[in-house]
Order: C-alpha cells, then sequence, then structure tokens
C-alpha cells in the first residue's frame, strides 16, 4: 500500500498535464521536420533524408492523434466510437516499421546496397504491413461501445479481439524498439564517427531506450488487468511520460547531426568574417572608405566580400612591397622564436605596413609577386592583432648588419 501510494504522487502530478503534454514532443518533431526540410527538398533524390522526413512526419502524426482531444474529434467525425485506437496503433506500428527500415538502410548505406538489406526492408515492411492490417481486422471484431479517450488500454485489456489488438501493437512496439536500439548501439562502437553522428545515435539510443520502458509499463498495466489487479497509473501517467521523453531524444537525435554540422558551418564563416577585421580596415585606410553594407547579404556573401574587397586593394601594393625587406622580416620572426608559418605571416604583414606608409607614387626597387599576399590574408590579418611583434619585427629588420634569410 505504501509503494502504490508513492507512486501515485508523481503519478497524480503528471496526470494533471496529461491533456496538453503530447503536444510538446509533437513542438519538438514539428521543429525537427522543419529543420529537416529545405535539406530534403534540396536533396530530393537522396531516399536516406526522404525516409528521415517521413518518419518524422509519421512520429509528430502519432503524437497529435494521441492527444485526448484529437481522439474525441476523430471518434466524433467518424461516428464510430473508439476508431481513434485503430488509428493511432497503425501510426505507432508504420513509425516502428520505418524506424528499423531506417536504421538498417541507413548502417549499410545505399552505395552498394546488398541483397541482404534490401532483404530485410522487404521483410520489415511486409510484417508492419501485415500488423496493421491485423490491428483494423481485430478492431472490426471487437465490440467497444464506451469511449475511452485516457485508458482505452487497460479498459479493454480483457475484451476479446480488443485484448489481442492491444498486446498485438504492443509486442509490435517492443520488438522494433530492441531491434533498432541494438542497431544503434552496435553502430555507435563502430570506429572513425563523426562526432556529432556518434552524439546523435546516442540520443537515439537513450529515445528507444525510453520507448521500451513505454512498453513495459504498458504491458504490466495490462498483464496487471488480466489477473484482476489494477496499475492502471502505469498506463495513464508513466507510459506517456516515457513517451514524450523518448520522442524529444528522437528527435534531437535526428536533429543534432544536420544542425550542429549548420551551426558549425555557421560559426566558421563568422569567425572567418571577424578574423578579416584588422586587414580590412588597413585597406579601408588605402582605399579612403570600406564596403556598404548589405542587410540581405548571407553570411557567405559577406565574408566573399570583405575577401574580394581585400584583394582588390593589395593588388595595386605590389609596386611598393620590397622582397629584400619581406626576408629581413621573416629571419627576424625567426629570431624571435615564431614557427616558419607565422614567421612568413609576420613578413608580409610587415611588407604590407611598408608599402601602405610610403608615399604616395612611391615604388620599390625590389618588388614582390603578391601571390602569397593575396593567398594569405587571413594569417596576415591574425597577426595584425599582434602590433608589438610587428614593431619588434620591424625594428630587427631594419638594423644594418641583418643576415637576410631566403623566403620559403
Amino acid at each position: 500500500m505504501g509503494f502504490a501510494d508513492a507512486a501515485m504522487g508523481p503519478a497524480s502530478f503528471l496526470g494533471e498535464f496529461y491533456p496538453s503534454f503530447w503536444w510538446v514532443p509533437a513542438v519538438v518533431l514539428a521543429a525537427a521536420l522543419a529543420i529537416k526540410v529545405p535539406t530534403i527538398i534540396r536533396l530530393w533524390s537522396d531516399p536516406l533524408l526522404r525516409a528521415v522526413g517521413g518518419l518524422l512526419l509519421l512520429a509528430c502524426a502519432v503524437f497529435v492523434f494521441v492527444a485526448p482531444s484529437t481522439i474525441g474529434w476523430v471518434n466524433r467525425v467518424t461516428g464510430v466510437p473508439n476508431i481513434s485506437a485503430p488509428w493511432v496503433y497503425s501510426l505507432l506500428t508504420a513509425f516502428c516499421g520505418s524506424c528499423l527500415v531506417l536504421i538498417i538502410a541507413w548502417r549499410d548505406g545505399l552505395s552498394e546496397r546488398s541483397a541482404a538489406t534490401r532483404r530485410a526492408t522487404r521483410r520489415v515492411i511486409a510484417a508492419y504491413g501485415g500488423v496493421i492490417v491485423a490491428l483494423w481486422v481485430l478492431f472490426a471484431l471487437a465490440d467497444v461501445p464506451v469511449e475511452r479517450t485516457r485508458d482505452l488500454d487497460t479498459y479493454y485489456a480483457t475484451t476479446p479481439f480488443m485484448r489481442e489488438e492491444i498486446l498485438l501493437y504492443l509486442l509490435a512496439h517492443t520488438t522494433a524498439a530492441l531491434i533498432t536500439s541494438k542497431l544503434i548501439w552496435n553502430w555507435i562502437r563502430t570506429d572513425g564517427l563523426d562526432a556529432l553522428l556518434r552524439w546523435g545515435l546516442k540520443f537515439l539510443g537513450a529515445g528507444y531506450a525510453l520507448n521500451l520502458g513505454f512498453d513495459a509499463a504498458k504491458l504490466i498495466a495490462v498483464g496487471a488487468r488480466w489477473t484482476g489487479n489494477d496499475l492502471d497509473w502505469l498506463s495513464l501517467h508513466v507510459a506517456p511520460a516515457l513517451a514524450c521523453l523518448s520522442a524529444v531524444s528522437i528527435a534531437v537525435g535526428f536533429i543534432l547531426p544536420h544542425a550542429g554540422q549548420y551551426l558549425h558551418e555557421r560559426w566558421r564563416i563568422r569567425l572567418a568574417h571577424h578574423r578579416l577585421r584588422p586587414l580590412y580596415l588597413l585597406m579601408c585606410q588605402v582605399h579612403g572608405g570600406g564596403l556598404p553594407f548589405a542587410w540581405r547579404a548571407s553570411p557567405e556573401l559577406r565574408l566573399t566580400r570583405r575577401e574580394t574587397f581585400i584583394r582588390d586593394v593589395l593588388l595595386p601594393l605590389a609596386r611598393r612591397t620590397d622582397e629584400r625587406l619581406r626576408a629581413h622580416a621573416y629571419a627576424a620572426a625567426l629570431d624571435l622564436g615564431c614557427p616558419p608559418e607565422r614567421a612568413r605571416a609576420v613578413a608580409a604583414a610587415v611588407v604590407i605596413l611598408d608599402a601602405v606608409e610610403a608615399p604616395p607614387g612611391a615604388e620599390s626597387d625590389h618588388g614582390a609577386d603578391t601571390t602569397e599576399l593575396l593567398r594569405e590574408i587571413a594569417a596576415v590579418s591574425r597577426t595584425l592583432r599582434h602590433p608589438e611583434l610587428i614593431r619588434e619585427v620591424r625594428a630587427r629588420a631594419a638594423a644594418p648588419g641583418d643576415t637576410v634569410a631566403v623566403t620559403e
């Protein structure tokens, strides 16, 4: 009795949110689908992307149609009490089959789909398609006149044909969750996986493990009804909470690899744009002005415009750069402990500053090819953030008696 009372505490708390918390995973799954849609449309020929989109759509549909308000609406529209039951069970079964097919194809890849992979896919489709047909046949044979929007599984747990239907969908769901979990966790242990993909698989694995918790709670509650006991709180409160957590985890698992790569790319572009700022400001000084701000320009376009502007202004400086000064600056940077790559960037910064400060119209007798300058603008710009180092190198490079080092 004490255990039951303790369990009913959190169960009652969850029960207060039962009518509305189904919409939380539905929204999360819809967001995951929205993130994927642009990629799916752009790469429509990729069957794996289409499969992911279809799976997320099915998962979202499950949580939309399992909400009590939607269950009541479907029953009223069709005029058949509890017809939402086979409909929701069918959606859930289709989702389970889709998960298995996707994981099998995703793991094996599509470049050389083996006969075994195609055979396994056909078996999954046939098996879960057969389960869906059986669900509707059993519902047609069952007598379920009393509408139940929340506790249908336990209320009709001992009703002929409906009993078999409930057990069938739970066993199909459990089987899919077990197989999918095993495939995912085996895949996670594979060497050479991308970090974001590995984390996405971990979230997927956790989601399917929570699905097994959902199945266990439902089966225990239904089994208790068969033995004349009442553990309905497991089906009414614990199982739905586990289902919601599972859906969120699965959605994150599908979102993370794509969204993580997208955000990483955006961050890389913005960081590159920011790192070019010192050299860009110096070129603005030479040019007498900078680029007009483009409100609708994408980060990629802004980076390209900044790079183009810098190179366009750098090009005329070729007549003012001094290759001999570059060699002295390179040697001086090496003497100060700079590694060769950074020493080259410091030397390039020195000759650019020298060219910028040269009188208008002045030309060097030791003109240099600007190919390297134009190619290494990012490294030169980062070097300009260290004016103390540049001043020290310029002082040493200008000192008489320095040895000229050959640039690499």
